[in-house]
């Protein structure tokens, strides 16, 4: 895809959602079951769609909700948990749910205050045998909703049951949501069964315990915190207070537009912590502050933005923190997961630290079981999402955190005395520099299923780039499909994988020598699918 006249620049007006009429569509649009896009789809983190499209409407929330009230029947033994991010469509999504939930007698704590990703998951985890739903499309834009459900683990439920909620879930939408039960929401609030909850305080005080406060408040840095109109501003000033740290918070209420966003790649307005483009307003302050971060809507990413090096590349804060990690806590013995698609730089990171790699297809939630079963310390995905373990090795958040990813890089710089993007370049002399770049371009759903079911039998190369394939694979090391292909030589390799949320696929390419021979990486892997199409 090229890039826009628009990226990097604030959003224009004539770009900005249409808050009410988005809203209306909502409520008034029904899905053309026809359309497939306009079915159920959970993709590596729930569903996602657009109400103007008629692919995120409330049938499609009263359809899920039922669902997962069905599923978790005679499996959960206690309350759910339920938490929205600051799109538009979270609010009236998270309503339709509440009003099914209580229906089905489901005991549910709620706020309509905004919550976290990370904190519905820490919820879950210090309570027992509960589960969780997060009503949020993570980064995507103004317009888009989403709607994901954590199991009893804490984290991003497994495909077994994604596919038996979205089943259900259409099967709810072909038969004219007749089966959907639901009460009024005056009548469903005044319910036993819907229970206002302070999700802010068990979470913020539980802090002390995965992350060094003591030392951050010492330290008295500059911080800048940048909530990017998401839901864990109120969770930024709650650690401000508590910790008394030097943060300034900024973007720090919610606006449906995200008017105060500047574009990214493609021009369009998306809270992608990862984007250089549309964290430049971050970046043109990064002077301001010692060390400075900001977090997509639901604050499961982070984007750390040092003064020496500006915008962090995600992988590259990736093996940053796990190098820290492990040689600041007492993980020894445990191993780290990444996924396929992440920087070959972690692996020699951990190679260097006798740390076991659990290769895994993209999507967090293959990092669940593992930290569950004490398997890894840390569960880090390319596109800048990570968690891990509390100090005394108990789970913290079993989904992405970037509330303690940000903290992570503060805590590093008080005890270090130089920021991460130093600690990645120390890294760098010593394993060398690798390229990494990630192209999308534009792909049907037609296409996009012929990525998803490729086999190293479609690759009639045998070299990459001028050096031999050592190895072409198709299934990770935990003996998931990864929906894709990636093809290894020594010095580079290259992934292609459909996108799960957009019509879209990427092309994920890294190299260990120079420009030149990463560029040949791309070439060599867009001639492939090419072919295949």
């Amino acid at each position: 895809m090229s890039v826009s006249i628009l990226a990097g620049k604030k959003a224009p007006k004539e770009i900005l959602v249409n808050v009410a009429d988005l809203v209306s569509s909502y409520y008034t649009l029904k899905p053309d079951l026809s359309n497939i896009t306009n079915k159920v789809a959970f993709g590596t983190s729930g569903h996602r769609g657009n109400a103007f499209s008629g692919s995120f409407n409330e049938s499609h929330i009263l359809a899920i909700t039922q669902a997962v009230a069905e599923y978790r029947k005679g499996k959960v033994k206690n309350q759910l948990f339920i938490g929205m991010d600051t799109h538009a469509l979270s609010t009236p999504a998270q309503k339709t749910a509440l009003e099914v939930l209580a229906a089905n007698e489901v005991l549910t704590y709620y706020t309509f205050d905004y919550t976290p990703t990370p904190v519905i998951s820490h919820a879950i985890l210090t309570n027992e045998n509960t589960d969780g739903i997060v009503v949020t499309p993570s980064h995507n834009p103004p317009s888009d909703g989403g709607f994901k459900y954590n199991a009893t683990n804490g984290g991003p439920a497994n495909e077994d049951i994604t596919k038996w909620i979205e089943n259900r879930a259409n099967e709810i939408l072909a038969n004219g949501l007749k089966d959907v039960k639901r009460l009024p929401l005056e009548e469903a609030l005044k319910s036993k069964y819907l229970i206002e909850y302070d999700f802010v305080t068990p979470y913020v005080d539980d802090l002390e315990n995965v992350i060094d406060m003591q030392l951050i408040q010492k330290s008295n840095l500059k911080i800048g915190a940048d909530a990017m109109g998401g839901s864990g501003f109120a969770y930024y000033k709650a650690i401000k207070e508590k910790y008394n740290l030097n943060m300034e918070v900024f973007n720090d209420s919610a606006d449906f537009t995200f008017s105060f966003m500047h574009c990214d790649k493609d021009g369009k307005i998306r809270m992608d912590c990862s984007s250089p483009h549309a964290m430049a307003g971050l970046i043109e302050r990064k002077d301001k502050f010692d060390i400075s971060f900001g977090n997509d809507t639901d604050f499961d990413r982070h984007g750390i933005v040092t003064k020496s090096k500006g915008l962090l590349n995600p992988n590259h804060y990736l093996a940053v923190s796990i190098d820290y990690l492990y040689n600041n806590r007492d993980f020894k013995g445990l191993g780290v997961g990444k996924t396929l698609v992440s920087s070959s730089m972690i692996d020699r990171v951990c190679k260097d630290n006798d740390i076991k790699v659990l290769e895994t297809p993209v999507g967090f939630k293959w990092f669940v079981e593992p930290m569950n079963d004490g398997e890894i310390f840390f569960g880090g995905e390319e596109s800048a999402g990570a968690s891990f373990l509390r100090k005394n090795k108990g789970l913290w958040s079993t989904d992405k955190d970037g509330i303690i990813m940000t903290l992570l890089s503060v805590e590093m710089l008080a005890r270090n005395g130089y920021d991460a993007g130093i600690s990645y370049e120390k890294l760098t002399q010593k394993f060398g520099s690798p390229l990494y770049a990630r192209v999308d371009a534009v792909a049907t759903h037609e296409q996009k299923e012929i990525l998803k079911n490729l086999s190293p039998d479609d690759i009639k190369s045998k070299t990459l780039a001028g050096e031999k394939i050592e190895k072409i694979i198709t299934v990770a090391d935990n003996g998931a499909k990864i929906g894709g292909l990636k093809v290894v030589a020594e010095n580079g390799w290259f992934a292609i994988r459909p996108s799960g949320t957009e019509d879209v696929y990427k092309i994920y390419a890294e190299s260990f020598i120079d420009e030149k021979h990463l560029k040949t990486i791309q070439k060599e892997a867009k001639e492939i699918v090419t072919q295949l199409f």
